[in-house]
């Protein structure tokens, strides 16, 4: 069965000599202790925990799932004992203020922690990570009370949290939420409603459970003006912080689900439960963006988890599995037949599969950093550098969650070409990667939501292509030192070069299409999308072949000299192979609306 191996030679390259980190945390308030020591101590740590004690799990949690009996949901074997552990070494604290709990360090290190353990066991991680977005947001909107009686045991890890949206009517469509939340003397509401797809809602980990909860006020104006938000415990809390009567919120059903088997999906039923508003009236949904936004991030980084799993999983069968001859001769005479990583064609999967991880790694690792930076200017009560910095992650954010979890999920279905039939079944755990990365490009917002998000909000609403000349402007910035070289770096600088002008014409292009055709938007944007993706990637693998050819140059590289060349060629390989179905995306994305909708609606239909 497959074992996971955390990649921290990958990662601290990308943190210490491409993306420069420790300069970073050294202009953060609260980076004085992430040194470069202590970064690797939590590297370390965090790779000791998803090695031994996650990864050995994942397998157990598909094959168990989740059992709900007797209104009581128990999570598979092991998985109580693992977070007892995870809570015990101080993970969920790693990046949350002292005042709480926490450890107090910048947010990209929890990140780093995170893709470890999404790598080594996604159902497990979901169960701490829902309650990172649950924490935000109490921090931003909570009041005192609820940040005193709530925060501590939520960042310790104690107590976990969830977000709760949807429900059966609506799907993404918030706009039709009915759950209602009638004002009670006390100050408190109670709340009524049943919401569905609920990550985490129930389980047998923690001794509360907290959820955010989106319902309406009485009178309350109709459609998403209308939505407040709510923090409803599965347990009472009282004003002394300690747990009271079980709160009218139960579990109604588990989904049976192709994937994640491991992490409890509930159906969960509130009937007048007790809860206490958060942010302002009419206004919640504005707030429960702080918790999507921290998911969306969250869900890209299992894009990057399951390609990387899935090639750990595929390499050394390559390697291993012998079928037939290589085509320009015998490779290894000694055995009847030729191992599978002589044959092109499983090169090709293969590194396919390490570009998608290795870029996508790099992707989000770059992110990180602005969000650093976000939560900085929240500490340092800097407003105007805040709103910079979000409405930069807010850029990143769709094509991230988007594009990554995409790539994951083909980087996973390569994983099972590799093995071939041996790949379909069950033993190996290929199939298991694959059908845990199908979620990904549903849940937290699909990706045609997504790509709205990115094309008909980020960059034509908001910002009238700004976001995407500020980008292209930073690629134009590392490739314009390059393009005269000879070779790889710069073949890749120019065609980087080339891409940047490309995708500003494309972007203005369909702004001045879709204001005389309202329907552009839509049929455009995941093409744009996934453009936007390709290119993003191109230029983190620019980056990554930049720095290794001068580490390799300056003789600083000589000991890791394979890495670094690997680096370039894994590179060269991405932007001859990969970045070329760009092309097509944009040619996808610039298509006049007419084929996508002149087709009667009534011809839809079974013949």
């Amino acid at each position: 069965m497959l074992q996971y191996k955390a990649p921290l030679r990958d990662m601290r390259f990308l943190i210490n000599e491409v993306l420069d980190y420790p300069g970073h945390y050294a202009g953060l308030s609260n980076g004085a202790e992430a040194t470069p020591e202590m970064v690797d101590a939590i590297l370390e740590g965090a790779a000791t925990l998803c090695e031994e004690v996650l990864s050995p799990l994942n397998a157990v949690g598909d094959q168990e799932g989740c059992q709900l009996k007797d209104g009581v949901v128990t999570t598979p074997t092991g998985f109580k004992e693992a977070y007892a552990e995870f809570v015990a070494g101080g993970w969920q604290g790693l990046s949350f203020p002292v005042e709480y709990g926490g450890q107090g360090l910048p947010m990209s290190l929890n990140l780093f922690k995170s893709e470890m353990m999404g790598a080594a066991n996604w159902a497990f991680t979901m169960y701490p990570g829902l309650s990172i977005g649950c924490i935000n947001t109490i921090l931003q909107f909570g009041t005192d009370d609820i940040k005193k009686n709530y925060l501590p045991r939520l960042v310790s890890g104690e107590w976990t949290g969830t977000m709760c949206l949807t429900e059966p009517q609506c799907g993404t469509d918030l706009a039709q939420v009915k759950t209602k939340a009638e004002p009670q003397p006390d100050g408190s509401y109670a709340v009524t409603g049943t919401k569905i797809f609920i990550s985490s809602g129930d389980h047998d980990l923690a001794e509360n459970i907290v959820h955010i909860v989106l319902a309406r006020l009485p009178g309350a104006p109709a459609g998403t003006r209308g939505i407040s938000l709510f923090v409803i415990p599965k347990y009472v809390v009282g004003a002394d912080g300690a747990l009271g009567q079980r709160n009218q919120v139960h579990c109604g059903s588990l989904e049976h689900k192709m994937g994640i088997a491991g992490s409890a999906t509930a159906v969960l039923n509130f009937d007048a439960a007790t809860a206490y508003m958060i942010s302002e009236p009419n206004k919640g949904l504005e707030a429960m963006f702080t918790f999507m936004n921290t998911a969306r991030v969250g869900t890209a980084i299992q894009g990057v988890a399951h390609a990387e799993l899935s090639f750990q999983g595929a390499l050394p069968y390559a390697k291993e599995r012998r079928s037939m001859r290589a085509l320009s001769g015998k490779k290894e005479p000694q055995h009847s037949a030729d191992a599978l990583i002589w044959h092109p064609d499983v090169r090709r999967m293969l590194l396919t599969q390490k570009a998608i991880a290795e870029g996508g790694r790099a992707m989000v690792y770059s992110a990180a950093k602005i969000a650093d930076k976000m939560f900085n200017a929240v500490a340092e009560g800097k407003p105007k550098e805040y709103e910079h910095h979000d409405n930069e992650l807010g850029f990143y954010t769709p094509i991230l969650k988007g594009f990554l979890t995409e790539m994951g999920l083909e980087a996973a279905n390569l994983g099972m070409q590799v093995f071939g039939g041996h790949g379909y079944i069950k033993e190996h755990g290929m199939e298991q990667i694959a059908r845990d990365a199908r979620i990904a490009t549903i849940y937290e917002g699909t990706t045609g939501i997504q790509a709205l998000d990115l094309l008909g909000r980020k960059v034509l609403l908001n910002t009238k292509g700004k976001c995407v000349r500020e980008f292209t402007g930073t690629m134009l910035g590392l490739a314009k030192g390059h393009v005269f070289a000879s070779g790889p770096l710069g073949r890749m600088s120019r065609a980087l070069v080339r891409r940047a002008i490309e995708w500003n014409l494309m972007t203005t292009r369909i702004m001045l299409r879709a204001a005389r055709d309202r329907e552009q938007v839509g049929s455009s944007s995941v093409d744009y999308l996934m453009y936007a993706g390709f290119v993003m990637m191109a230029h983190s693998w620019l980056q990554q072949a930049v720095t290794a050819a001068e580490l390799l140059r300056s003789g600083r590289g000589e000991e890791s000299a394979e890495f670094y060349q690997a680096k370039i060629q894994t590179a060269e390989f991405y932007f001859e192979r990969l970045l070329p179905r760009a092309d097509a995306h944009r040619k996808g994305a610039l298509a006049p609306t007419r084929s996508v909708m002149q087709l009667n609606a009534d011809h839809f239909q079974m013949v």
